[in-house]
């Protein structure tokens, strides 16, 4: 089958690899039909993902059809149309039973990430009954990958992990697929303001047709005076990190009102300055959060619904043998306009 192969930073190739076969009892091999690429991806090529080896096949979004499943597997069979979870769960051990699926002792993050993941044209699901969702009929297919991933990481980690509230004000640093995502499930709970922060112009025009109301056209220093006078001297009650690089972070440390929530989402790589001289007294939390996937049975549920459409954070399509292009699309997103590709098999 063809993979997408991570040879080691900066490098990554098409490659042939073996199909996967079962191995526990409880796996499932599905055959993808649509993934896409995600930020982390991009972490991992840089070399900021240390857990990630060289000659491992990226990707953990996706929906496919299950190809073969293994004697321990009770609740999918061959032929079902299923969505990929990003975080393999066993559903068994000690944090899958605290909702911490991220933690899971023999799952949690492992797809392209500690094995082998989707963007490939075949991949092994470990924890199959409690890692795979079936696709319910009528439901756009394409809205379905960003449920892999992106919209639980952005509503876990970003929404409900700021305390996002009625009335509240917010602001997003980092209008990419993440961000958006923010944005979109942030609007379940009614904030006053979503001030969406990023220095490329295309991707503030998206926020503002995805329901931002104000918008900062800037980075650092000049970025957080923005808000500052957008609220008053105030600040915001929610900052949500949506970019993973240390001057996001400052921003939101500069932004964050009195009593509010830093909300961390982004992938850091390298070490970030926390100023306690000033937020000592402040009374803000941080908080920071691999996603669990806890919510995704709602969110499915939500755009089943049409109560959501995260079809509008599609922008490319290519093939699988084209997705070294998909790839350089992706990582020019300032030139390209691009948010999320959809790559089919």
């Amino acid at each position: 089958m063809k993979a997408l192969v991570y040879n080691g930073p900066g490098r990554k190739a098409v490659e042939d690899r073996p199909v996967p076969q079962i191995k526990d009892a409880t796996d499932a091999i599905v055959k993808i039909t649509k993934t896409t690429i995600c930020g982390t991806d991009l972490h991992i090529l840089k070399g900021d993902v240390a857990t990630c080896s060289p000659g491992r096949i990226l990707g953990h979004e996706g929906i496919g059809v299950v190809d073969a499943v293994g004697a321990g597997v009770t609740t999918f069979k061959p032929g079902d149309r299923v969505l990929i979870s990003c975080i393999s769960a066993c559903g068994r051990c000690e944090y899958c039973r605290r909702g911490m699926y991220s933690h899971c002792t023999t799952g949690g993050w492992i797809l392209g990430n500690e094995i082998d993941g989707t963007q490939a044209e075949y991949v092994r699901i470990p924890h199959a009954d409690t890692s795979l969702y079936r696709i319910p009929d009528g439901v756009e297919e394409d809205a379905l990958v960003m449920l892999s991933d992106i919209l639980p990481t952005g509503f876990e980690c970003g929404v409900l992990n700021g305390k996002v509230a009625p009335g509240s004000t917010i602001a997003i640093v980092g209008a990419g697929p993440i961000g958006l995502a923010a944005l979109l499930t942030a609007q379940f709970y009614s904030p006053a303001e979503i001030i969406m922060l990023d220095p490329d112009s295309n991707r503030l025009e998206v926020a503002k047709r995805f329901g931002a109301t104000k918008s900062v056209n800037a980075t650092g220093a000049k970025a957080a005076e923005a808000v500052m006078q957008l609220t008053g001297g105030r600040g915001v009650d929610t900052a949500i990190e949506a970019v993973g690089v240390p001057a996001s972070f400052l921003t939101c440390e500069d932004i964050i009102a009195p009593g509010g929530t830093i909300a961390n989402v982004g992938v850091h790589g390298v070490k970030v300055d926390l100023h306690l001289e000033k937020l000592w007294s402040q009374n803000i939390s941080i908080t920071t959060r691999l996603v669990d996937t806890v919510t995704t049975p709602m969110l499915l549920k939500t755009v089943a619904a049409h109560k959501i459409d995260p079809t509008k954070l599609i922008t490319h399509r290519f093939k699988l043998d084209k997705i070294l292009d998909a790839y350089d699309t992706f990582g020019r997103a300032a030139e390209t306009r691009a948010l999320k590709v959809i790559i089919e098999a």
